[in-house]
């Protein structure tokens, strides 16, 4: 009686065996616990061992396997040649002897997998009477996608993990050579690499601490996809608290750079080549130029649909239509495919708070917008796109006093400042030429006659930068 019992059942139980795959996750070297919807034990000295379920009370004659949740088709497992069925059916006593009503097709559905039958059809993908002999139909489970190691210089960054690597672009004397670092935060789930950079100007500070915060505010647990930060660029500019190279080169005038160039070529060939190119996406973090502050904003290519699309995930931050100029980074990235834009937030030389939180939730924002990371709020609302902007000059020579503060909206003919020649007090006022908002200026100091006073977004007939 048990004998013919098993040989009826066993059909019925092959055809609703399912395996579920048993995901690991490699975080500080140890294998966090997970939930799996079939018992399984993992050791760490080999494989996981999947205890196969038992599927009580089903009519062979009319098993059939549900569609997984995707509609494809069933996975099928060869067994060895060496390997018989009866090596994986279990035993008699582990068959239930209660009474069950009698299965209907559908009924033997794999743990996971939604049963329907009380609300809509089951279509049938198979009977064991259809598979080959030796072989086992398998449902496959739905599992999030687990991410990959990241590999970047030379390095390896498992996921769930940060670290900090060295990037070296092989022009210092060997001997006292010193890398610059590079900060990873590659998340425990797939989603697209950002690349955060600051210091190209080795004396614009407040990049350097927006994205110290960033990254060190990052959970790699809860994060989808990577994070690349290089704080500091240009180190040897910020070592000696200069916006260039020690040859007097500005860094951001040199890419995609060449490996047989100039300092600055070199440099920038190494960096473009070893880690811009292995990212998605591209923020390049900037301050005004000496003695000249700006709005926090964003510098982007509104005519590159990869680009203004990027722009729109930054939340409460103004955008600044410009193209760039050759030899910019976000100019050349974005040319060779990774869509990019410059955050511009306040002056040289200084640390502000206010800018630097605005560069940060702008930052959070963007990984939001991109699915990498989760929120429960927005941050302030979306600002307008100024599609040209333009400086207003100085018609003479003194020292300037403005009138006007950074991100005011001004009319034409606006008094935005006066300079005054402290020898012939002779005053020149600075007027608005056009209707905009200031999104740019020169602190208080000695002016010449043409310098650029403030840089206003409006809709000007001629576009003017200075990045």
């Amino acid at each position: 009686m048990r004998k013919r019992l098993t040989q009826r059942l066993l059909p019925a139980l092959l055809a609703g065996l399912t395996l579920a795959p048993v995901a690991w996750s490699q975080s500080s070297g140890s294998a966090p616990e997970q939930e799996t919807t079939n018992p399984a034990q993992t050791r760490d000295d080999g494989p996981a061992v999947i205890d196969a379920p038992v599927i009580a009370s089903v009519d062979a004659s009319a098993t059939a396997n549900a569609e997984d949740e995707e509609g494809e088709a069933p996975a099928v497992i060869e067994l060895p040649e060496d390997e018989s069925v009866e090596d994986i059916a279990p035993s008699d006593q582990d068959i239930p002897t209660r009474e069950e009503p009698p299965a209907t097709a559908g009924d033997a559905i794999a743990p996971g997998v939604t049963h329907e039958s009380d609300t809509a059809d089951v279509p049938a993908v198979g009977t064991a009477a259809d598979n080959p002999p030796g072989t086992v139909e398998v449902i496959p489970e739905t599992h999030p996608a687990q991410a990959k190691p990241f590999r970047l210089l030379s390095g390896e960054v498992l996921p769930g993990t940060t670290a900090r690597l060295a990037w070296s672009p092989g022009i210092q004397i060997a001997g006292l050579s010193q890398p610059t670092p590079v900060l990873v935060v590659n998340g425990d789930k797939p989603g697209p690499v950002m690349c955060m950079t600051g210091a190209v100007h080795g004396d614009e500070l407040n990049g350097i601490e927006i994205i110290r915060r960033v990254i060190y505010e990052l959970d790699p647990r809860e994060l989808s996809g990577t994070v690349v930060g290089i704080p500091i660029v240009n180190l040897q500019g910020f070592q000696q608290g200069s916006r260039y190279l020690a040859d007097r080169r500005d860094l951001n005038r040199y890419f995609p750079g060449s490996e047989d160039g100039s300092l600055a070529h070199r440099i920038a060939h190494s960096l473009f080549e070893q880690v811009i190119l292995n990212c998605d996406m591209l923020v390049d973090i900037h301050t005004g130029s000496l003695k000249r502050t700006n709005l926090p904003q964003l510098r982007a290519d509104m005519n590159n649909p990869d680009v203004a699309e990027l722009s729109k995930g930054f939340d409460s931050m103004v955008v600044v239509h410009s193209s760039g100029s050759a030899g910019m980074l976000r100019t050349a990235a974005t040319e060779a495919g990774v869509p990019a834009v410059t955050m511009e937030v306040g002056e040289s030389m200084r640390i502000q708070e206010e800018h630097i939180d605005a560069g940060v939730n702008s930052l959070i924002s963007l990984m939001e917008k991109q699915g990498m990371t989760a929120r429960l709020f927005q941050w302030g609302d979306p600002e307008p796109v100024y599609y040209q902007s333009h400086w207003v000059r100085a018609n003479q020579g003194g020292i300037l006093f403005s009138d006007v503060k950074l991100g005011a909206y001004v009319t034409e003919g606006t008094i935005l400042g006066t300079v005054s020649d402290p020898i012939t007090n002779e005053q020149s006022d600075i007027r608005a030429d056009a209707d905009g908002r200031i999104i740019g200026m020169a602190v208080d100091q000695v002016v010449m006659a043409g310098f650029a006073a403030y840089h206003l977004g409006s809709r000007a007939e001629t576009e003017e930068e200075v990045e």
